[in-house]
This record gives structure tokens, sequence and C-alpha cells, in this order.
């Protein structure tokens, strides 16, 4: 085990730790590094997605805007799912005098600074399909390695805690990149040079607070179909746990979703709001969400590490509060029950991306192919949103309304809890 590195002495950084000598010996510093890699790629992500991108949509496009947001969101995740792999894998597999992940970073980082500028000169369709496919890689590039830097360097016992800061993290950053987007709704191109100048400043700012050691000298695997399939391929061996945690995944982003996912549509059909009623409910429901996830998602990670590493209880019980959250707006049409399902379900989602991250590193079946492996199972997140839509529309025209999509939003969520309990590796 090294003892004289600048932040973790973590031995060499490319092959499996062993668990007992991790030592993350500045715990304030790398916690700092985990939140602004997070936030500085999901600020951005979010602001390009869901505010600049459809704005210039509609600029370019106004009349195919509706069907071009939901063509580039499900090319744009096919493109995420594939190359969240392949780069995960690469990085597992990369030796160099500064490590196996540092340097995927900076290639995600430039990376997405060039589709985005990419995408500010686009001036047709085509073009920003193909700046936003570009862009979804490099994203991938930067996001692979970065959620894997915590099982590389901290041990079981603390990673509750440091998987609380990813996930309040995820929480900011989605909230900054939207509230900041929001600023340069009428002026896409400023708007865009701000996302694009905050991803090229991310990988060197993980660098500076999180430095990795070489690995250049660690020997690779010789080139052959065994280390291919190894490096590249599903798991095959050891991985019950893991299916189903990635199982247990998909169905609970499936079962969130297909509410969040159609917000407007259930308070002005459903609750009969106006849409300047319903903006404003948003905006309540966003702030609750936020606030209850930030809280209980900070507290969560923290305490399942201290009740040693119990992960299933926090995560199945995210699971139940949210499908008990679901039943208050399917039994009241009313917005007040909107707001409860904010509360409770804000509750839920905190302790749920908190710990089920740290879950996560638990099952894997191999550490030597951790960023691979945890990109099969980010497939979970991407999946599930890809699948909300098809499910909530296909419920809505099956029984002409919304309220059976609560019921189903909370049967799908049980069902996920009912994956995560068989999970042998996780108490």
């Amino acid at each position: 085990m090294a003892t004289n590195t600048p932040l973790e002495a973590t031995a060499d950084t490319a092959a499996p730790v062993p668990d007992d000598e991790k030592i993350v010996t500045h715990p304030v510093r790398f916690g700092v590094a985990v939140f602004l890699g997070t936030v500085m790629w999901v600020a951005p992500f979010l602001g390009l997605n869901t505010v600049l991108l459809p704005a210039r949509l509609a600029e370019i496009a106004p009349d195919q805007k509706v069907a071009l947001v939901s063509t580039l969101a499900v090319v744009g995740s096919i493109v995420a799912l594939v190359a969240n792999i392949l780069f995960g894998a690469f990085s597992d597999l990369t030796r160099s005098r500064f490590g196996r992940r540092n340097p995927w970073l900076v290639v995600g980082s430039i990376g997405t600074f060039l589709a985005v500028m990419l995408l500010m000169q686009a001036s047709s369709v085509a073009a920003i399909v193909a700046a936003w496919c570009l862009f979804q890689m490099f994203l991938n590039a930067l996001v692979a390695p970065l959620v894997t830097v915590i099982p590389d360097r901290v041990p079981v016992t603390q990673r509750g805690s440091y998987s609380a800061v990813y996930g309040v993290a995820m929480m900011v950053g989605a909230s900054i990149g939207q509230l900041l987007a929001s600023r340069f709704v009428t002026d896409t191109t400023t708007g865009m040079w701000v996302m694009a100048i905050i991803l090229l400043l991310d990988a060197p700012v993980f660098w500076l607070l999180a430095p990795e050691q070489s690995n250049k000298d660690h020997p690779r695997a010789p080139f052959s179909a065994s280390m291919l399939v190894e490096n590249f391929v599903f798991p095959v061996k050891n991985c019950r746990d893991f299916y189903l945690a990635l199982s247990g995944k998909l169905l609970c982003v499936l079962g969130m979703f297909a509410i969040t996912g159609y917000q407007l549509y259930i308070l002005t059909d459903y609750m009969k709001q106006s849409t300047e009623q319903a903006g404003d409910l948003i905006a309540v429901i966003s702030m609750i969400t936020l606030v209850t996830g930030l809280v209980f998602g900070t507290i969560s990670g923290p305490l399942s590490d201290r009740l040693g590493r119990r992960r299933k209880v926090f995560v199945i019980g995210a699971a139940w509060l949210i499908a008990v959250a679901a039943l208050f707006p399917f039994a009241v049409a009313r917005p007040w029950a909107m707001l409860v399902y904010a509360a409770l379900a804000g509750i839920g989602q905190g302790v749920y991306n908190s710990v089920d991250q740290a879950l996560n590193y638990e099952v894997l079946p191999n550490p030597g192919t951790a960023a691979k492996d945890l990109g099969i199972l980010n497939m979970a997140n991407t999946g599930g949103q890809i699948l909300a839509p098809a499910v909530t529309g296909g419920i809505v025209a099956a029984f002409a309304g919304y309220g059976p999509v609560f019921l189903a939003s909370a049967a799908i969520m049980v069902a996920s809890s009912l994956l995560i309990a068989p999970i042998k590796k996780a108490r």
C-alpha cells in the first residue's frame, strides 16, 4: 500500500485494491471533488437537454419541435447506453502515469466542449442530431470513469457517505442546470457557451482535487477473446446480485418517471388546473422535492455506513415510500395531493439516490471491470426514462385518464423492492 500520494493512499489504482488497503487520506477534498465533478456535468447536461436544446429546435423547426425532442431523446439515449459501457471498459484497461480514470475525464471534458460548439453552430435538424449524438458520446467518456472513483478509492464501510455526496450532487446539478439555462432561453448561443465552459473545466477541477496514482507499470491481460469478453460483454459469472440490482433499478426509475415526466398534463388534464396554475404548482413541487431530497439524501448515506452497510433496508424503504406517495393523487385528484406526493417522493428519491449507488458498488461482479459494469447498471437509468413515456401513454390511452398511472407507479415501485430484497452481497 502506497502512503505518499497527494490525496488518496490507495495503492495501485489500476488493480483491484483490497478493501482494507483503501484509505481516503483527505476525505473533505475527495468529497468536494466528487460533488463538483458531478454537478459540473449534470448541470450542463440537463440545462441543454431540458431548456436550451428545445429552445434552439423551436427557432430552427417550430412545427417539428415536439417530435424532434422525442427523437433526440431516443437517439441520444441509445448513444449514451453504448458509450457508457465502452468508455467504462476503456478506462478499466487504461495504463498511464496519470492512472486509468482521470485521463478519460479529460477526453470527456474536451469532447463535450467541442460537441457543444458544433451544436451552437448547427443550423439544420440533421446537424443538431449529429452534434447531440457526439455530445452524448463524449459525456459518457466523462461520466463512466467519474462514477467509478468511489469503489476504486473508498472502502466499503465509507461508500454510503460518498454515495450520498454523489446523490446530492445529482439533485443540486439538476436544479442549477435548469435554473441557469432558463436565463438564456432567448439567447441560446450564450447559454451554450456557458454550459460548454463548465464542461471543459470539469476534468481539471476534479484532477486538481483528486489526482490519481500512476498505473503504467501494472500488467495488462494479453489481448485475447477471453479478455474482450471480460472487458466488453455483460457479466456472466458471479453476477446474480448484479442483475437483481439492475432490474430493481430499472423498475424504480420507470416508476418515478412515469409520474414526474407528465406533471404538467397531470395537473391540467387530471386535476383541472389552468396552464398558469400548473406552472406555479410545478415550481412548488420541484422545490419541495429538492429540499426533502437534499435533507434525507445527505443523512441516509452516512447512516447506512453507521448501521453496518444495511443498504437494502434503505433502498427497499425508499421504494415503498414512493409507492405510498403515489396513492395520494390516485385517491384524490386535487393539487394538495400532488404536494403530499412531492414531499414523500422527495424523501424517497433522496434516500434512493444516495444509498442505491453504494448498493451498486457492492454487487459488482469484478472490481477490475468496475467502470464497464457500472455503465451497464446505468442502463437502468436511461432505460427507465425511455420506457416511462410508453408505459404512461399506454395507460392513459387504455383508461382515458391519469388516475391509473399512479396506481401503476406504486405497483412498479413495490416490484422494484421485491427484486432488491433477495440480493445477498448487501444486507
